[in-house]
């Protein structure tokens, strides 16, 4: 089967439907056909139900373990233990410190556990037997590795603003302060896992291994984070090959750390520099553009 002549629509079980003209004729149509499939495929599997039934137990156990008090500066002393003398910042100011450590929690617990949820979708959509009934539908490879991304990618942002808002709401209950900004939080949050699923998507490909794709995540994970001290941490490899490698690979992944810090900033509503964020989100859309482009040739070079 060549893989740019689309060929004749068919469904079986487990094969993704949705294959109408009316939504193909549509910019972009063919893609999102897909990833609304891989939303399907994860509710029928249970993964949205799961990321659904942590982010709602963790909000509930929050809501009915906090007990602060609507003025700021008493709240941030509880939480951290310290006391806010009155009059230092007002309650509105020191609420937001909560929403911005909040946003680190948001931020580094979602990752990891967003690699955990999602190192399956690709392999299992891309297993003998399935992918065959995917590539018989009228879409070109790309547009089907595509859609995966784009649907994993709809997964994790919908699943970080829920996380986001349950927690502006309970915050809100509790302080009486209001914001929007760990929405903005889990926007960035949104962006920096679907740069991390590119290189899971890219292991799959290669493999078809869950822990190869998981694995895959991990690394990147562990990489951006190292990414923001490279220099100070390449102090540690001799000169050579292993410190040329470390260079290298934390050069090109993602800045999680200082995107978490955007985050941070975004939540508790404090100074941001658009143009410094805007490169972060660039230098991320460049490595998972880099990472699907590996994608699409491997997947277009194998035999289905």
């Amino acid at each position: 089967m060549s893989s740019d002549r689309p060929a004749t629509p068919q469904t079986g079980d487990g094969a993704p439907r949705g294959a109408a003209p009316s939504r193909h004729s549509l910019p972009g149509g063919r893609v999102w056909s897909v990833a609304l499939d891989v939303l399907r495929d994860g509710a029928r599997r249970r993964w949205l139900l799961l990321a659904g039934a942590v982010v709602t137990l963790a909000l509930g156990f929050l809501a009915l373990s906090m007990r602060l008090p609507a003025d700021g500066s008493s709240a941030v002393g509880q939480l951290f233990a310290a006391p806010v003398a009155p009059g230092v910042r007002g309650a509105d100011v020191a609420v937001r410190a909560l929403f911005a450590f909040a946003a680190y929690g948001l931020f580094y617990a979602g990752l990891p556990f967003g690699i955990a949820l999602c190192a399956d979708v690709a392999p299992a959509l891309l297993a003998p037997g399935r992918v065959e009934l995917l590539a018989s539908l009228p879409l070109r490879r790309a547009e089907l590795l595509a859609g995966i991304l784009l649907g994993v990618l709809l997964l994790a942002t919908g699943t970080s603003l829920y996380a986001a808002g349950g927690l502006a709401i309970v915050l809100g209950l509790k302080t009486a302060v209001w914001s929007a900004g760990p929405l903005g939080a889990a926007l960035l949050l949104g962006a920096t896992f679907g740069a991390i699923y590119a290189a899971m998507l890219a292991a799959a490909v290669v493999a078809r291994s869950t822990a190869l794709s998981g694995g895959a995540g991990g690394v990147v994970l562990v990489l951006g984070l190292l990414a923001a001290r490279r220099d100070t941490l390449s102090g540690f490899f001799a000169p050579g090959f292993g410190r040329a490698v470390f260079l290298g690979l934390t050069a090109v992944v993602p800045r999680i750390g200082p995107l978490a810090d955007a985050a941070a900033q975004l939540a508790g509503g404090g100074p941001i520099d658009p143009s410094q964020v805007a490169s972060l989100l660039a230098g991320a859309a460049a490595f998972a553009a880099a990472m699907f482009a590996l994608a699409a040739a491997v997947f277009a070079r194998r035999d289905l």
